[in-house]
């Protein structure tokens, strides 16, 4: 991989995040990476120590020689680092005083503020990450669940460019061939098996076709499962959404029309996260403008919610269904609640498919329903050993190599020659090489792409 340029320099971040701790890390990468951190650090000289050592010393203004902090560096001496450059860690005491003064004397001594995602671009341009596996650094940073942690950790770990490799391999011995066929044009030979490249293009299809159709439980993992609780006034959705939290973020009333506004929560059901939002009361009439508008958004959030907690009173007598929910009946869980109430006659409902009967003011059938919950949204679709998409930018790349795919395929039907077919497997393998970084990859791109990571890393 080539150097871009602006990446010869050195740089330096605080690596850990703002605000107080006991320990705080300064990070410097590059070739000056040891020169740079011997003219503050006071101890062994940098310069002469062997990679992968830690040295305990302290921290001096390289303009008058004040002490700053007692330090202890590490050495990580390229190619074997992070980035593959010489990288040194200053860990400091974790004052934002203290860290703010060691990274000024950094600055001072020849250094250069890192940008966002400086450290992990300089791995992928120095060969230590394709682009995949850099993206998955800023997914695994960002995961706050443990399925969310799991789809990084597969991608980091080249599950999903092991699996991109694998097709380009194959297309490439096929393309090798077709272009050999150029070559020779002049004695109409044909060294691709047209029968045995239509099979492996069919082939490419189908595995392109499962990376794209695991966007969307991708697209879950990442993002959560859009909740919206409906039901008409009274029936419950706050203390329901108090109950599935366990804790008091809803305010309760008997009076109906209490949420006049959606409230929108998280919560983490084995590993995947939730994110529930509590409507306001579905009354198909009411001459109260703020509770319209609440309703109108209520509708809104059924429309775009993954699932749908449609929730009913047991016990009322007249507990007509809300019409306009009927197309969403494949996205919806109906929850009878007040089971508490005597002369119910649902409580032992569980419809594992759809419904379930609870009691939120008692917190009965709370886990049932949380189990429900999953079983619909997730089922038993994630399994760590499988590459789940979860990055937009992948499953544009991947729709791509799957027109170029058909084009072929098409073109192959027609009887195309080999130069004409050429033009489309190239386009294909440009679309997967987009993925990896396998191609020259424009620098506005990367700066998108690495922009959206924390200074420091």
């Amino acid at each position: 991989m080539n150097h871009l340029s602006g990446f010869e320099d050195t740089i330096v971040a605080i690596a850990t995040p703002p605000g107080v701790g006991a320990i705080g890390v300064i990070r410097l990468s590059g070739s000056d990476a040891l020169a740079i951190a011997g003219k503050i650090f006071k101890g062994r000289e940098l310069t002469l120590q062997p990679s992968h050592t830690v040295h305990f010393g302290h921290i001096i203004d390289p303009g008058g020689g004040e002490f700053i902090d007692e330090v202890v560096v590490t050495i990580f001496k390229g190619p074997k680092s992070y980035t593959g450059e010489d990288v040194v860690e200053i860990s400091g005491h974790g004052s934002p005083y203290i860290l703010r003064k060691i990274l000024e004397a950094a600055v001072a001594t020849g250094a250069r503020l890192a940008r966002a995602g400086e450290y992990t671009q300089r791995a992928f341009l120095n060969g230590k990450l394709d682009l995949a596996q850099a993206e998955a650094v800023a997914d695994l940073i960002a995961a706050d669940s443990k399925a969310q942690q799991q789809a990084a950790l597969q991608q980091l770990r080249g599950g999903f460019s092991g699996e991109l490799a694998q097709l380009r391999d194959q297309l490439i011995n096929f393309a090798a061939l077709i272009e050999l066929e150029l070559d020779f044009s002049d004695e109409d030979v044909e060294f691709a098996d047209r029968a045995q490249f239509k099979s492996l293009i069919a082939n490419l299809k189908s595995q392109i076709s499962n990376l794209l159709n695991s966007f969307q439980l991708g697209n879950v993992i990442k993002n959560g499962v859009a909740v919206a609780i409906i039901g008409k006034p009274n029936v419950g959705k706050s203390t329901l959404l108090n109950a599935l939290l366990n804790e008091e973020r809803a305010i309760v009333s008997d009076i109906a029309g209490t949420t006049r506004d959606t409230i929108e929560e998280t919560l983490n059901i084995k590993g995947v996260l939730f994110r529930l939002i509590d409507t306001a009361g579905i009354r198909e009439h009411t001459l109260d403008q703020i509770e319209s508008i609440g309703i109108k958004r209520s509708k809104q959030n059924a429309e775009k919610a993954a699932l749908i907690l449609h929730l009913s009173d047991i016990t009322d007598p007249d507990n007509t269904p809300i019409d306009w929910l009927a197309p969403f009946a494949d996205k919806t869980i109906t929850v009878w609640n007040k089971t508490d109430h005597k002369g119910n006659q649902k409580s032992a409902i569980r419809n594992k498919e759809s419904e379930i009967a609870i009691s939120a003011k008692n917190n009965t059938g709370i886990e049932a329903l949380k189990d429900l919950m999953y079983e619909k949204a997730i089922g038993d679709t994630i399994k760590t050993e499988n590459t789940i998409v979860t990055n937009a930018r992948h499953y544009e790349a991947l729709a791509k190599m799957m027109e170029s795919l058909q084009a072929i395929e098409t073109g192959m039907e027609q009887g195309l020659t080999g130069d004409l077919l050429s033009i489309d497997i190239r386009r294909a393998l440009h679309y997967l090489g987009a993925i990896t970084g396998q191609v020259e990859v424009d620098r506005d791109i990367l700066g998108t792409i690495f922009g959206k990571f924390c200074i420091g890393k």
